[in-house]
C-alpha cells in the first residue's frame, strides 16, 4: 500500500527539544489521520539537528465512502435550532427522518483522495504545532522553533501539493551542512531518503546517533587503557547536536585535576558538552576528554581537540581561581551574607530559612536517632548547609551546591558527618537518586524538605495539575524515601497540616503503585489516622498479602456483606449496642461466631501492638470459615428481637476488629 514521508526541514532544533518534537509529530498526524478514518500500518518519526520526518506505511489511496446517522433537534425545537442543524450538515429538510420526536439526517459522505487529506494535515501540523519557544522569520506569519526552510512531502511517491507561507512542498532534501552536497537531492520514498541522507554524511535516527557516539567513545578510551565516564543525559543532548557525530578525545593540564571531580565533570557537562575519562583501576579522572565534534575532519580531529582544549583550560582555570578563594572564607562567616538574599517575598530571607531548618533539625535528630551527638551535629550542619550559595564556585556552577559546601567543610577539617551532610542535604533529587541514610544527613535532608513542604503550602502556594513550580512533589518524595529507607518513625502530624498529610498520602500511593501496590489499599490504611508512614507501608503490605489469599478475597466478601446490613439497619434507627452473647438455642454457627469473634479480636489486639501485621492478618482470617457459616445459615433479621439484636451486635463486633487492621470499606476489590 502507498507510503506518506514527511520532512519538516529547518535551522538548528535546539537538542532537548527534539525527542518531544518527535513524540509530538507523530501524535498530530496519527490524531487527524484517524479523525478522517485513515489508518496507517505503521508510523514512525525522527528528530536532528535540522529536521523531523515522519513516514506512514500502508495508508489506502483514498478514504473510504462514509454514511452516517447525525442526530439533530427534536421536533419541538425552535425552527432557529433547526436551521442551524441544516446549514451545518449542509441539507433540506425533506432529507431529514423524525424518530421518537427527534430529527435525524442520513449522510453520505464520498471518500476523499488521501493526498488532499495529508495536505490539510500537514498544513495544520504545521501551523499548530507545540514548541515550546518559537519564532516568526522575516515577512513571514509562520511560527517555528527556528526558521523552516522545505517541506518534503511526498505521498505513494508522488508530490503532495502545499503552500504554507511560501514555502513550496517538494521531493527535495539536503544533507549535511558542511559535508553533504551542495546539491540537494531527490528522495520519493523513505529508503531513497534514508540512503540519499547516508550518503550526504546525515544519520537519521537519533538511536543510532548515540549508538555511534558511545561506540567510537569507548574505542577511543579503551585504546588508551582509560574509560569513559558515561552520562545519560549528556549523551540525548550530544546526539542531537550532531547530524554525522564523530567523538575526539583531547587532552587539558594535568594541574586541574587538583579541583574536586565535580568541578571539572560539571564545567566539561554544562559549559562545553565533553564527557569526561577516568582510570578504570582507581575511578580517579584523568586529564582528558571526549568532545563529539559534527564534520570527520581530515586531521583526524587533531585542530579540534586543541581548540576544545583550550575553551576547556580557561573554563577550568576560572574554577580554579574559585576554589582558591573560596577557602579563605568560612562557611560560618558566609552566613551574614544570606541576610541579604530572598528566598520567598512571603517566606523572607535565605538566612531566615536556615534558621527555620535547623530548629527543625533539632526537633527531628531523636526520631532519625535518639542521642545528643546526632542532635548537636545535626543543627550544625543544618546551619551550614546553604552556605555555599554565596561561594564564587556555586554562582559559576550552581548545580553544585552542597556538594561544595561539603569539600569546604572538608578543609576546614568540621566533623565528617557534618561535612556529609551539608553535600548530601539536597538528596535525593529524583527517582534514581541515592538516599541519604546516615544519621545526621537524614536529619538535615529531612528538615530541608520538610520546611520546604510545610512552608510552601503555608502561603497557598500548592501543586496543581501539571504545575509544581517549587517541585514539591520531588520534596515529599524525598521525605518518604528518606523515612522509609532509615525506618524513621516520624509522627508526621507533629510537623504538618492534614492538607500537608494528604499530600504525602498521594505521594505514597504514587510511589507504592510503582511498586505494584494497589492505590485503593493505602487509602484503607490511611483512613486510619495513622501518620507513620513506616508503619503504614507495613499494614498495607500485610494487607496485600492477605486479600491475595481464599480466605482474605472471602472474608472481604463477608465484611461488606455486614456492613450492607448494618448500613440498612442504621437507616431504621441506632443499631444496638453492647457485647453479642451466646444464647440458649441459638444456631450453632451463631454460637461459633460469638466464640471465634471474641478471641480473634483479642488476639488481632496483640499482634497491633507488637506491629506484627502479618500476624494481625492472620488472626483474622481465622474469621472467615464462621463468617461464611453465619451468613449461609443464620438470619441476621430474626422475627425474635433479643435474636435480631444479638446477631447485629455481633455484626458490629466483626466490622470493628477488621477495621482496626484497614479500613476494608476503601478497598475495591
Amino acid at each position: 500500500m502507498p507510503q506518506l514521508l514527511l520532512e519538516l526541514f529547518s535551522e538548528e532544533i535546539p537538542a532537548r527539544m527534539q525527542a518531544n518534537a518527535a513524540r509530538d509529530l507523530e501524535r498530530m498526524a496519527r490524531e487527524r489521520l484517524a479523525a478522517e478514518g485513515l489508518l496507517p500500518e505503521a508510523l514512525k518519526t525522527f528528530a536532528g539537528p535540522r529536521r523531523l520526518t515522519l513516514v506512514a506505511e500502508g495508508l489506502p489511496a483514498a478514504q473510504a465512502d462514509r454514511h452516517e446517522e447525525v442526530k439533530g433537534p427534536r421536533t419541538s425545537a425552535p425552527e432557529q435550532a433547526l436551521d442551524g442543524f441544516l446549514r451545518k450538515n449542509g441539507l433540506t429538510r425533506d432529507q431529514l427522518v423524525e424518530k421518537d420526536g427527534v430529527f435525524f439526517a442520513h449522510l453520505h459522505r464520498p471518500g476523499r483522495q488521501t493526498a488532499e487529506i495529508v495536505a490539510e494535515m500537514v498544513e495544520q501540523v504545521v501551523r499548530a504545532f507545540p514548541w515550546p519557544k518559537s519564532m516568526i522569520s522575516g515577512t513571514s506569519k509562520l511560527r517555528w522553533v527556528r526558521p523552516l526552510k522545505r517541506i518534503l512531502c511526498v505521498f505513494d511517491r508522488e508530490v503532495v501539493p502545499l503552500n504554507i507561507e511560501g514555502i513550496l512542498s517538494g521531493d527535495l532534501t539536503e544533507g549535511h551542512r558542511f559535508m553533504g552536497s551542495k546539491q540537494p537531492f531527490r528522495a520519493r520514498d523513505f529508503d531513497e531518503y534514508q540512503d540519499g541522507l547516508a550518503r550526504n554524511f546525515v544519520v537519521l535516527d537519533a538511536e543510532e546517533r548515540k549508538e555511534r557516539i558511545m561506540d567510537a567513545a569507548r574505542t577511543l578510551c579503551f585504546a588508551r587503557n582509560f574509560e569513559l565516564v558515561e552520562d545519560e543525559g549528556l549523551l540525548d543532548e550530544v546526539a542531537g547536536l550532531a547530524e554525522w557525530p564523530v567523538p575526539v578525545m583531547g587532552d587539558m593540564d594535568p594541574v586541574f585535576l587538583e579541583l574536586p571531580p565535580e568541578v571539572i565533570r560539571t564545567s566539561m557537562r554544562v559549559h562545553q558538552r565533553y564527557f569526561a575519562v577516568r582510570d578504570p583501576n582507581t575511578g580517579f579522572l584523568v586529564p582528558h576528554f571526549i568532545t563529539v565534534a559534527n564534520i570527520q575532519a581530515k586531521d583526524g580531529g587533531e585542530t579540534i581537540a586543541l581548540g576544545n582544549a583550550k575553551v576547556l583550560s580557561a573554563r577550568l582555570s576560572d574554577a580554579r581561581f574559585f576554589w582558591t578563594e573560596d577557602q579563605k572564607t568560612k562557611l560560618a562567616d558566609r552566613l551574614e551574607k544570606l541576610k541579604g538574599v530572598t528566598f520567598h517575598a512571603k517566606l523572607g530571607t535565605l538566612y531566615e530559612r536556615v534558621e527555620r531548618i535547623a530548629a527543625l533539625a533539632g526537633e527531628l535528630a531523636p526520631y532519625v536517632r535518639d542521642d545528643d551527638g546526632t542532635k548537636a551535629k545535626a543543627i550544625e550542619a543544618a546551619r551550614l548547609a546553604k552556605a555555599d550559595l554565596g561561594s564564587g564556585m556555586v554562582g559559576e556552577f550552581p548545580e553544585l551546591q552542597g556538594v561544595m559546601g561539603g569539600y569546604y567543610a572538608d578543609k576546614e577539617r568540621l566533623d565528617p558527618e557534618i561535612a556529609d551532610a551539608i553535600r548530601q542535604h539536597y538528596k535525593p533529587q529524583g527517582p534514581s537518586d541515592a538516599v541519604p541514610v546516615q544519621s545526621v544527613a537524614a536529619t538535615v535532608a529531612l528538615a530541608d524538605k520538610l520546611d520546604t513542604l510545610v512552608s510552601f503550602f503555608a502561603i497557598g502556594e500548592k501543586p496543581t495539575g501539571s504545575r509544581d513550580p517549587y517541585a514539591l512533589r520531588r520534596a515529599a518524595l524525598g521525605v518518604i524515601r528518606i523515612l522509609l529507607q532509615t525506618r524513621t518513625r516520624l509522627p508526621l502530624r507533629r510537623f504538618c497540616s492534614e492538607e500537608l498529610i494528604a499530600f504525602f498520602a498521594d505521594r505514597l500511593t504514587v510511589l507504592l503503585r510503582e511498586q505494584g501496590q494497589r492505590h485503593d489499599l493505602v487509602a484503607a490504611v490511611f483512613a486510619l489516622g495513622d501518620d507513620d508512614l513506616v508503619r503504614i507501608v507495613s499494614r498495607v503490605e500485610a494487607l496485600a498479602g492477605f486479600l491475595g489469599s481464599d480466605d482474605g478475597k472471602n472474608l472481604l466478601a463477608g465484611y461488606k456483606r455486614a456492613v450492607n446490613i448494618l448500613k440498612a439497619e442504621e437507616k431504621k434507627g441506632p443499631l444496638p449496642s453492647g457485647e453479642p452473647v451466646d444464647m440458649a438455642g441459638a444456631p450453632a454457627e451463631e454460637s461459633g461466631l460469638v466464640a471465634r469473634i471474641g478471641h480473634v479480636e483479642i488476639e488481632v489486639g496483640k499482634a497491633l501492638e507488637r506491629e506484627d501485621f502479618e500476624a494481625a492478618m492472620r488472626e483474622l482470617s481465622r474469621l472467615r470459615e464462621p463468617v461464611d457459616a453465619f451468613f449461609d445459615k443464620v438470619l441476621v433479621n430474626s422475627e425474635v428481637a433479643a435474636e435480631r439484636d444479638n446477631r447485629l451486635r455481633l455484626l458490629v463486633k466483626v466490622r470493628d476488629a477488621m477495621g482496626r487492621v484497614a479500613d476494608f470499606s476503601q478497598v475495591t476489590g
